[in-house]
């Protein structure tokens, strides 16, 4: 038996480039909102952020993976 994944009409599906570049589009939408509307609260979190140790950043950035899978898996 063929396992292959299969969408609605039978086929496999193609990639969709148009929502890969629409999902970056939106990232740099929303990194860019920040520094528009407060350039120095950016900055002052810059500082903070300097000062953590890796460990922290990385526990931090960990979970916001998470979150953002667990968007996904929520949304598609």
């Amino acid at each position: 038996m063929d396992r292959r994944i299969l969408d609605f009409r039978g086929e496999r599906p193609r990639i969709m480039w148009t929502d890969l570049f629409s999902a970056l589009a939106l990232v740099l939408v929303l990194e860019g909102i920040l520094p528009f509307v407060a350039p120095e609260s950016l900055k002052r979190m810059y500082l903070a952020a300097a000062q953590m140790n890796d460990s922290t950043l990385r526990i931090m950035g960990l979970i916001c993976m998470i979150f953002g899978v667990l968007m996904l898996y929520f949304i598609r």
